[in-house]
């Protein structure tokens, strides 16, 4: 991977790695690793995601084990404070709206979302991954690595698809298609220089 640096668009700095790490999920080898990561803290949650979680429960538990429904309705789906919530994890591992097919990891919010029976997606920290936001007196979108998204990273480089656009509903979620749209211009620049480099080489 060649490397890059910062891209700052509207004030919003974005990791290099995002516009030339090459990522695109293979739920098939992985698994749905990222679910299920151990480490005892879940998804980080956005202040108004819980009401929006709250409100679509109903329509969640059901896809969900009798072990998962039981801690939600009795301890909540969500810990921390203002600013720092994420939700619970299971045995320091599953976040608590994982279900499992056919071995896989998968999210409870986004099946329901998916059959159309709930608006929310999911929490926007999954739906970004693995691009993590950090907000130190501006945000900064931070590439985020870890070794079970290796098959990601095999995929998206063989196929040329790298970490800003394997994310691009996200992104465009998050800030909007007019930002996008900018960030998408800087990756095919970057893109376009390494295709010259390459040839450059080759002569």
């Amino acid at each position: 991977m060649e490397m890059s640096g910062p891209i700052v668009i509207d004030d919003i700095v974005v990791d290099g790695k995002v516009a030339v790490q090459g990522f695109a999920c293979q739920l098939s080898r992985c698994k749905g690793a990222c679910c299920s990561i151990p480490g005892g803290r879940g998804a980080p949650l956005l202040d108004y995601e819980i009401s929006e979680i709250k409100d679509s429960l109903p329509f969640i538990l059901p896809y969900l084990d009798q072990r998962k429904q039981t801690e939600i309705e009795e301890n909540g789906f969500f810990e921390g404070a203002t600013n720092d919530f994420a939700t619970v994890c299971i045995g320091d591992k599953d976040c608590v709206f994982v279900y499992h097919e056919n071995g896989i990891s998968k999210c409870a919010i986004e099946k329901a979302y998916n059959d159309g029976k709930i608006k929310f997606r999911k929490p926007i920290s999954c739906h970004l991954y693995p691009i993590r936001v950090i907000n130190f007196g501006g945000i900064v979108l931070k590439y985020h690595e870890i070794v079970e998204c290796d098959s990601a990273r095999e995929y998206g480089t063989e196929h040329n698809i790298v970490v800003a656009e394997f994310v691009k509903d996200a992104l465009i979620r998050a800030f909007g298609e007019e930002w996008y749209s900018k960030l998408e211009t800087e990756v095919q620049k970057i893109k376009g220089e390494k295709v010259t480099i390459r040839e450059t080489v080759r002569v």
